[in-house]
């Protein structure tokens, strides 16, 4: 089964969000309305949150995870994903927080504590180091990821436009 409980805790997927059964979602996970899971991805909540917002699409073989409370760090490390982020093919999401109309570019990967503000971009094969913040507004690639540049109008609008296209997708795929 793709959608399983750990310790007693259960995924809560709004009716309308979509996940392909060949994707995983373990424990303490929500899904908003209309977003969408996709193959080979794996959302592992079992040490701590995960929520999804509305609109959001993960995309094929992303892995989703969160780090345990303990002495060293009592509060542990929820994953929150905002509204109509785009997370890219193969993307690696450890104990962060994704603002509002995100990408998420493919291979990249964003450790703990770090964040992305709203309307923000980390290019593909970046890596985000712990406690590192992208503005809203910003473009950021590399390993260690820096920013490049603001984003024009056009590339804030594109963010939204993919949140749609993927909505539209997962439709096509409920029918």
């Amino acid at each position: 089964m793709n959608i399983r409980s750990f310790k007693n805790t259960s995924p809560t997927i709004d009716k309308s969000a979509y996940v392909d059964p060949a994707a995983v979602v373990i424990g303490d996970v929500q899904l908003g309305a209309n977003a969408s899971v996709w193959p080979m991805t794996v959302i592992r909540g079992d040490v701590h949150s995960i929520r999804i917002g509305p609109a959001s699409n993960i995309q094929d073989g992303s892995i989703l995870h969160v780090t345990h409370r303990n002495d060293l760090n009592p509060d542990g490390g929820p994953l929150v994903i905002g509204e109509g982020v785009t997370v890219g093919h193969g993307a690696i999401l450890h104990a962060c927080l994704i603002g509002d109309y995100c990408l998420v570019g493919m291979g990249s990967t964003i450790l703990d504590n770090a964040q992305m503000e709203h309307h923000s971009m980390l290019g593909a094969g970046s890596v985000l180091p712990p406690g590192k913040i992208i503005k809203s507004g910003e473009l950021w690639v590399g390993n260690p990821a820096e920013k490049v540049k603001d984003l024009s109008q056009s590339q804030r609008d594109s963010l939204e436009y993919s949140a749609r296209h993927y909505v539209k997708l997962k439709d096509l795929y409920q029918q």
